[in-house]
């Protein structure tokens, strides 16, 4: 074993922020040569100015340096830079427990939808999965002009008129001379965006084919930083007998961190319950209370149990778990520690009181003391005599003392509670999928869905309770099934699910069907997927409660839509501007509302871009006779109606909101009455510190 020495220097501040800095801008940092010809890493300053906005002639012309480039690229990080100017509405129709759901289902082009969501959710998401259009030569619809997508989205869903140059859908095939670059274009600033939604210990899964998976990785490797690759998963589904030369049934899932450091600090150790363990489990409970404390009977009737076992049930594997102490079923195991070079010191056997033979790769514990402990503790065997090492016991349900000092481990199980590390193959007929979707939605509405337990698995492997989850290519709404079919296992997640409405096509097979059955676009089927699945929840549990976290199973969902914003924006007339253009702008300052918004659809819109979050509790209460929005509990106060007055600004005061936020147009040109309003607020929060003071709003 390797000691580690402390450094004696201070702390590198320069080295330290070099490293924060990276974090935040993994994109930034680049390898150059030096005078002596040696690679070293440096930080791209014009490349961090573009991250931040600023975008130089010096960015624009020169040559860029090692990294992955394509046509396009300095475009997608100007569109990254340009806010969206759209509002996310409410659709309680379409909704299910529409008030008190922590569930989100967005239709709308996922690139508006990601900008929208920056501030209600920087940082807040535990885990993105995505399965985005494989650039496989087929169709796949993206906007022509990324820096007009709102508009370019409104006109292909139908939601405003079509006019002016560029604003168009448009498919990729392989017989285009930017198949590639169309498909980066369309994945950079989306992947971009995610990352700022991720929580610092936070992962995204990335589904790929062959075609792009390269592509796709020297993307992340720039976007999340190389560091931060975690796995490559393959995931088998299956096997092609008509293929000439190869069989290629595979996918891939690329796997990043958001900061694997920061993973590291928090001791991130993933595992997943092991196939059959809890059946083993529940077998030993029913012998134990026929046997009682008779660990040899125990003994014969759990090997009879495994022997009698057909050779496909999970518990099968874990047929060395054959042994029983006060602690249940365990096996022996390698008492060496993993990958050699571990400590050595002696271990003396109880019989013969001579050192035991050290294994060759040295003890599995680093300290004589911690093998004192786990002897003491009862799992540690010694053999007959001392020429051979004991080995340790490891049990099916590990008790505390159980957690070991030693590092990694070579074998497949992990220390958890009947848990083990997950492989990095997936092996699971893609058929299962399909004739599960079939069978919910009573057609088969979708080609080639993902499988939604393996997703589960995945969701359950690296997230905790309260987690919140996204997918922002939901397709037939897979990933959101799996976690709502979690919390029957008593995670307890919330989802962000986001859309395109992409029109079902009657040129296929499945887009026939889909059309058949009332389905006019693909996110039609997956807001319907997520309805039966709550519904065939809720058979299953009957209505119980998550008793461990004492709180009934939220399987419901919040529709909102993407759309323009209620709220008419001010443009700059141009030098040449008509007298009619230039009074129509000022109209827009005495009716910049859409008089068809309602107060709901107001109320999401300035939520969102205030960066509260959609699914945050909102309730109608009464101040001074006037409608008012509570959220949070009274932490924000929102009124939306057409006029205001002095009385309402004194309980406004008397709730001690947070922040107050009301219409402009609400004071009828009262400017008096404004002004009052914004010095007494003022007046206030003078004397007021914290939490204590109260943002005053127009809007």
């Amino acid at each position: 074993m390797t000691d580690t020495k402390m450094n004696g220097d201070s702390l590198n501040i320069a080295a330290q922020r070099k490293q924060e800095l990276k974090q935040l801008f993994p994109s930034a940092f680049t390898e150059t040569k030096n005078d002596n010809g040696d690679i070293v890493e440096t930080i791209d300053f014009e490349r961090l100015k573009a991250e931040l906005g600023e975008f130089s002639e010096l960015y624009d012309n020169r040559r860029e340096r090692y990294g992955m480039d394509w046509p396009g690229k300095r475009d997608c990080l100007r569109l990254i830079q340009e806010p969206s100017r759209a509002t996310l509405k409410p659709c309680r129709e379409e909704s299910v427990d529409f008030d008190t759901t922590e569930n989100l289902f967005i239709e709308g082009d996922n690139l508006e939808v990601l900008k929208l969501l920056q501030k209600s959710y920087y940082g807040q998401v535990k885990m993105i999965y995505i399965d985005p259009p494989y650039n496989t030569g087929n169709e796949f619809i993206y906007p022509d002009n990324f820096s007009e997508s709102l508009d370019t989205y409104l006109q292909y869903a139908g939601l405003k008129e079509a006019g002016g140059e560029g604003r168009k859908w448009s498919t990729n095939c392989a017989n285009e001379g930017r198949f590639h670059t169309k498909w980066l274009n369309m994945m950079f600033p989306r992947l971009y965006l995610a990352r700022n939604l991720l929580r610092e210990d936070g992962v995204i899964f990335i589904s790929i084919d062959d075609h792009e998976v390269e592509n796709l990785r020297r993307m992340c490797n720039e976007i999340f930083g190389e560091e931060n690759q975690i796995a490559c998963l393959v995931w088998e589904k299956g096997r092609k007998n008509d293929a000439k030369l190869f069989s290629v049934g595979h996918e891939y899932m690329l796997v990043y961190a958001r900061s694997i450091t920061k993973l590291k600090e928090l001791g991130a150790i993933w595992r997943e319950e092991k196939p059959g363990a809890k059946e083993i489990w529940e077998k030993y409970s029913e012998l134990l209370e026929r046997h009682g404390n008779s660990h040899s009977e125990i003994e014969n009737d759990l090997q009879s149990w495994f022997t009698s076992l057909p050779k496909s049930h999970p518990s099968k594997k874990w047929s060395r778990y054959k042994r029983i102490d006060d602690y249940g079923p365990w096996r022996d195991r390698d008492i060496s520690w993993p990958g050699g070079d571990g400590p050595q010191y002696a271990v003396v056997h109880p019989v013969t009181k001579l050192p035991c033979v050290i294994p060759e790769a040295g003890w599995r514990f680093s300290a004589p003391e911690e093998m004192e402990r786990q002897i003491k503790a009862g799992l540690v065997v010694f053999r007959e005599d001392h020429t051979k090492p004991p080995f340790r016991k490891a049990h099916l349900r590990p008790i505390a003392l159980e957690i070991e000092d030693g590092g990694g481990d070579d074998e497949e199980e992990g220390e958890g509670l009947a848990t083990q590390v997950r492989g990095s193959c997936i092996y699971k007929q893609s058929q299962v999928a399909v004739k599960y979707l079939r069978n919910l939605m009573g057609a088969k509405l979708f080609d080639n869905p993902k499988d939604h337990v393996e997703l589960k698995q995945l969701i359950k492997y690296v997230c905790s309770n309260d987690d919140l989850v996204m997918d922002f290519f939901s397709g037939s709404g897979s990933f959101a099934e799996a976690s709502l079919d979690a919390a029957k296992d008593g995670l307890i997640t919330s989802f962000i699910a986001v859309q395109l409405p992409e029109p079902n096509s009657e040129k296929e097979k499945s887009g026939k069907a889909a059309l058949k059955n009332g389905y006019k676009t693909i996110a039609d089927i997956t807001k319907d997927r997520i309805r039966r699945t709550g519904v065939k929840i809720r058979s299953e549990v009957d209505g119980q409660l998550d008793l461990e976290n004492n709180q009934i199973l939220d399987l419901g969902f919040k529709v909102l839509k993407l759309n323009q914003s209620n709220f008419k924006q001010w443009q700059v007339p141009s030098k040449d501007a008509t007298d009619e253009e230039l009074l129509k702008q000022m109209a827009l300052g005495l009716d910049y509302i859409d008089p068809n918004a309602s107060q709901e659809d107001l109320l999401y819109e300035l939520l969102i871009k205030a960066g509260v979050m959609p699914t945050e509790k909102v309730e109608q209460i009464s101040l001074a006779g006037h409608k008012v929005f509570s959220i949070a509990e009274g932490s924000l106060l929102i009124h939306l109606e057409k006029t205001i007055d002095q009385s309402l600004i004194d309980a406004v005061f008397a709730e001690a909101p947070g922040q107050f936020m009301c219409l402009d147009s609400a004071f009828q040109g009262n400017d008096q009455l404004k002004t009052n309003a914004v010095k007494t607020f003022a007046a206030f929060n003078s004397d007021k510190q914290g939490l204590d003071r109260i943002e005053f709003k127009t809007v």
